[in-house]
């Protein structure tokens, strides 16, 4: 029997239960009311109020200038048009950087501010005092570790990470570590699927990919992504399911062109 199919509100307890069962979980990025609305009533069973806000909602080039205010905007803007997906917000950039107690209050801001039902951070060992932190005060983590968005400037590059053996051992750590520590799931970002597999079976919490393959238990994708509205992003793990670029521009120049004729407002278009 789906858990997915049974329930209707998805929790961290029915995340573990779809794990135990070999039942997928199905991920995407909402950053607004209409759009979540949407995504919500289709299925999906966990959205995610990316800090990829930054590029596909505020045009930056990088996820580390968004603030904690408008991650807060974001997710309280999500919150309000869901009734059955898990909704996690991410702490940006510079919220979890090694001071447990200013992590713990930005945690806490997001959580009561947007009514959200997780977090999910990025990093392993080296913030995992602030993870602890912020698990030991009730709150849910997700955690985040391969490609790490907000450590593109220490990257240099979006490449595929733990392809060599010492960082993959690393990658196998930090994931244990975090299970560990409390964290109820972790996203895999660009990684081998080798590896992702690996961890996937070795934990007994979710493992979510972007870029991880198929033997992990979910997938996550940014919602612009998926449905063709960017069109500079093509990574080979993105599969895109509509391409809404060339249909909302052609429904915007037929629009004009309608206005600019005055075929509208036609008779029955107005008072």
């Amino acid at each position: 029997m789906s858990v997915h199919k049974e329930i209707k509100r998805v929790t961290t307890h029915v995340l573990a239960e779809m794990k135990r069962n070999g039942e997928k979980i199905a991920m995407l990025t909402s950053y607004d009311y209409s759009m979540a609305k949407l995504v919500d009533q289709a299925g999906i069973d966990i959205i995610l109020v990316g800090d990829s806000a930054s590029n596909v909602m505020a045009g930056n080039e990088t996820t580390l200038p968004i603030t904690l205010d408008q991650m807060i905007y974001h997710g309280k803007s999500v919150v309000k048009a869901v009734n059955r997906s898990l909704v996690v917000v991410d702490m940006p950039f510079g919220t979890c950087s090694g001071n447990p107690l200013e992590s713990l209050n930005a945690a806490i801001r997001i959580m009561k501010e947007t009514g959200a039902d997780a977090l999910k951070i990025e990093g392993g060992k080296e913030i995992i005092t602030d993870i602890k932190k912020i698990i030991d005060a009730g709150l849910p983590v997700m955690g985040h570790l391969g490609l790490m968005p907000q450590s593109i400037n220490k990257y240099g590059t979006y490449t595929v990470r733990a392809k060599e053996d010492v960082e993959a051992q690393k990658l196998i750590e930090d994931a244990i570590l975090l299970e560990e520590t409390g964290c109820f799931a972790i996203v895999l970002e660009k990684i081998p699927a080798e590896l992702g597999e690996r961890v996937a079976k070795q934990l007994k919490i979710p493992v979510i990919g972007i870029g991880a393959g198929g033997g992990v238990d979910g997938q996550v994708l940014v919602i612009h992504d998926m449905l063709g509205i960017s069109q500079s992003f093509s990574p080979r793990f993105l599969r895109r399911y509509l391409n809404l670029a060339d249909e909302i521009k052609g429904a915007v120049g037929h629009y004009v062109q309608d206005v600019k004729s005055c075929d509208f407002p036609n008779e029955k278009e107005q008072y």
